[in-house]
């Protein structure tokens, strides 16, 4: 007479999902949900295979591989370890055009040293020095392109008897790239003395 009305509402439904524990499903029937694509099914598992259980070490562990392998790198450009070189400067076609720039003196690595002295020769302002530091600003760049496009032909051609069959793209821009650092300031440190034929 007294009884709540909760409890007579729970009985029914706990004998339902009792019952239907007992029952195995119908191979034959509808899952209730649609079957996920393969691509999607991959992904998802990829996902959960890439996550970190533990976010703040996998981090850490990121970290100190990465800090490792920029150590390995610094030292390899250094001492022109091919193993360790970054990606850029790998391979025997880069080796070559390193040393190639290296043994060769190269009017473009005494850029910056002129353009400073060029720079303050124009700042005075005595007589006929700016006219003077502006023509020998024009000079030097003059210099500079014809240096420029003999060392390419010059590359070229070496690279073309030397790698036949090896792939050279951005090569010659590396090349030139190189002359335009100061022979000490260059990574990978020059392997070869000036003069030496690589």
């Amino acid at each position: 007479m007294f009884r709540s009305r909760a409890k007579t509402e729970k009985a029914p439904a706990e004998q339902l999902t009792a019952a239907d524990s007992q029952q195995t499903r119908d191979p034959q029937a509808p899952k209730g949900r649609p079957t996920p694509k393969r691509s999607q099914a991959e992904s998802q598992r990829r996902r959960a295979a890439t996550q970190p259980r533990d976010r703040k070490a996998a981090m850490k562990q990121a970290r100190a591989t990465r800090r490792t392998e920029l150590a390995r790198q610094r030292e390899a450009l250094a001492s022109g370890d091919e193993r360790y070189l970054p990606a850029r400067d790998k391979g025997p076609v880069r080796r070559f055009v390193r040393d190639f720039v290296d043994s060769r003196f190269c009017i473009a690595e005494f850029f910056l040293p002129m353009a400073v002295i060029i720079l303050v020769l124009s700042m005075i302002r005595v007589g006929q020095l700016q006219t003077i530091s502006l023509l020998l600003w024009l000079g030097v760049i003059v210099m500079i392109i014809i240096d420029s496009v003999g060392l390419t032909i010059r590359m070229k051609k070496q690279l073309n008897e030397r790698f036949p069959d090896e792939p050279k793209r951005g090569a010659v821009a590396y090349g030139l790239m190189r002359t335009l650092q100061m022979r000490r300031l260059r990574l990978p440190k020059p392997q070869v003395k000036r003069g030496e034929r690589p």
